[in-house]
């Protein structure tokens, strides 16, 4: 029952996903990004990550794309600048097409890896799975934390900056 959840959420996951690529309009695209997130989150609630789980529907969905519905809503593309761009699709279609034939050759010619690293399920369930996860974004993981925060405000400055009619 529980492998038959996890292709229901997967496929799911998978057609949000394609339809945030497919959608015309940008809320839609956004909308649609909500619900890959939160089949992320039934993903995480799956691994036995409740807190995971919730910091993806209250970050992710809920945060992040106010923020992106804000900045489409900001920016205010017009009909005139998506047909400008129209033509990227093909070139699009073809490259997305290359890598899923490379993403196939490689999960086909792979083998599943067992359990590495000194975390396992059992510690997990023992230590607490934010301890665990606190002690390795804080030692191990610092500088990408701390350089993901920085792309992230560059990030808002340059949709302000875009935004920005005259400069």
């Amino acid at each position: 029952m529980e492998l038959l959840f996890f292709y229901l959420v997967a496929m799911v996951a998978v057609l949000s996903g394609f339809s945030v690529v497919m959608c015309k309009n940008p809320v839609n695209s956004g909308i649609s990004l909500v619900m890959t997130f939160f089949c992320l989150a039934v993903f995480y609630v799956m691994l036995y990550a409740p807190f995971m789980a919730a910091v993806q529907v209250l970050v992710y969905a809920g945060a992040i794309m106010v923020l992106i519905l804000f900045v489409i809503m900001l920016l205010n593309l017009g009909p005139e600048m998506l047909k400008r761009f129209r033509h990227g699709v093909i070139g699009g279609a073809i490259v997305a097409a290359i890598v899923m034939v490379q993403v196939m050759m490689f999960v086909g010619r792979g083998t599943v890896a067992g359990v590495q690293g000194d975390i396992t399920r059992q510690r997990v369930l023992e230590e607490g799975h934010m301890q665990l996860m606190g002690l390795k974004l804080f030692t191990e993981f610092m500088l990408p934390f701390q350089i993901t925060g920085i792309l992230l405000l560059i990030a808002i400055v340059g949709a302000l900056v875009l935004a920005k009619k005259d400069v």
